[in-house]
């Protein structure tokens, strides 16, 4: 079933458990995620950012939306760091069932201006909205870009947000950083500032930057009030070192011969988050 972002997150806040949101830049990453969703009997959401949705082209998401919508396993179809209104716009009419528009880097009120416009638009054909306040973290190892410095979300400016743009979710900046940490760098989450945002915010939680996190601190995360939880380089770091071996290893040129077992390494990531986020056989709750 596909389904949006509201319907999704509601009752996994409900339940006290995260959903995993996979950035899915061809069919084979994909497959990975609807495959493993259905044999974990676990939600998942199918998220792709302006970069990988300008690669896949438009008419890929016919066959995303019917495969989805198929599922006895509840979907959503999600746009990740929307940049503009035109990226929004693009993705609704794909049929996406869920919008992120990213003004973190703007100010404050021209960041409340963009997303408020943004949920406007969206919720009259009932399309849900992620908004974000304050910034994520760069590793230097992913498309989804991120800033040297982070800005941590103020909890009390996270409440004037929410109310001035009406957004069903937000996604909050505790001390990720999109990619792969490097040997140097260990992250470190504020977890008390998730707990003070818990605290005074209804609507479900976001955190970007999953992947490479220590699995403690992405669990506690989960426990004290995040629902959505971001991955992407885990995933596909696993899957290209699968293909990397197999081409190193066989003079092959058949890819249904290389991605099967790609996928396959893709497939173990996305379990093992699933497990971290108590998702898995909670499938059942939306039926």
């Amino acid at each position: 079933m596909l389904i949006s972002m509201k319907d999704l997150l509601s009752v996994a806040k409900e339940h006290k458990f995260a959903v995993g949101a996979f950035n899915v830049s061809d069919s084979c990453f994909f497959r990975a995620v609807v495959e493993e969703a259905e044999a974990s009997d676990a939600p998942a959401i199918i998220s792709v950012h302006p970069s990988e949705l300008a690669f896949l082209t438009n008419d890929f998401f016919a066959y995303v939306i019917k495969k989805t919508s198929n599922s006895k396993v509840p979907f959503t179809l999600h746009l990740d760091h929307g940049g503009s209104f035109d990226d929004v716009i693009r993705a609704i009419n794909c049929g996406f069932t869920s919008v992120m528009i990213d003004g973190s880097l703007l100010p404050y009120e021209e960041n409340i201006a963009l997303t408020k416009k943004v949920v406007e638009a969206a919720h009259t054909i009932g399309i849900s909205v992620e908004g974000e306040l304050g910034t994520i973290g760069s590793t230097g190892t992913s498309i989804e870009g991120g800033v040297t410095k982070i800005i941590y979300t103020d909890p009390a400016q996270a409440v004037d947000f929410v109310a001035r743009t009406g957004v069903d979710t937000l996604a909050i900046a505790i001390g990720t950083a999109h990619g792969i940490y490097p040997k140097n760098i260990k992250p470190e989450l504020k977890l008390n500032i998730l707990s003070d945002i818990a605290g005074r915010l209804a609507i479900p939680l976001v955190l970007h930057g999953g992947s490479a996190n220590p699995d403690k601190e992405i669990s506690s995360a989960v426990e004290i009030g995040i629902q959505k939880v971001n991955i992407s380089s885990d995933m596909k770091a696993a899957y290209f070192k699968r293909c990397r071996s197999l081409l190193t290893e066989h003079e092959w040129w058949d890819p249904n011969v290389i991605y099967p077992d790609c996928i396959s390494a893709a497939r173990e990531v996305i379990r093992s988050k699933m497990e971290l986020f108590s998702s898995i056989n909670k499938a059942g709750l939306f039926r």
